[in-house]
């Protein structure tokens, strides 16, 4: 099974980043983080175990529904926005793309996941 890609992110995705990111930082430096996604150039291409690794996270299982709905027949076909990540000093985060990240590694864990990459300070 192949995953589909579309070329840029999807606008309600950085919407779903300042959500997440409010969650760990105060509203301010969550809104600068997402304001240096949208600055970054286009996506660029990274390999699902190496998002994963560097923001410590494992990947979900082919049995969360998010992850579940990717892997469909019907959802491989549908092209998915690209990840949305931060990275930190002290490692990365995925601000928007968990899920998408998990399936594309479920698939393969050296696919390659266009993401938009912004290196940024947590103070």
């Amino acid at each position: 099974m192949k995953l589909h890609w579309l070329p840029e992110v999807e606008e309600h995705d950085y919407a779903a980043a300042l959500d997440y990111l409010s969650l760990k930082l105060d509203p301010t430096r969550a809104a600068s983080m997402v304001a240096a996604l949208r600055g970054r150039p286009a996506p660029e291409m990274r390999r699902a175990n190496d998002i994963l690794r560097a923001c410590g996270l494992p990947p979900l299982p082919r049995s969360d529904p998010g992850v579940a709905r990717h892997l469909t027949k019907e959802g491989s076909r549908k092209p998915l926005s690209p990840v949305l990540v931060v990275s930190f000093d002290d490692g990365g985060d995925i601000a928007d793309g968990y899920h998408r990240v998990s399936a594309a590694y479920q698939t393969d864990p050296y696919t390659l996941v266009p993401a938009r990459i912004a290196s940024v300070s947590r103070e």
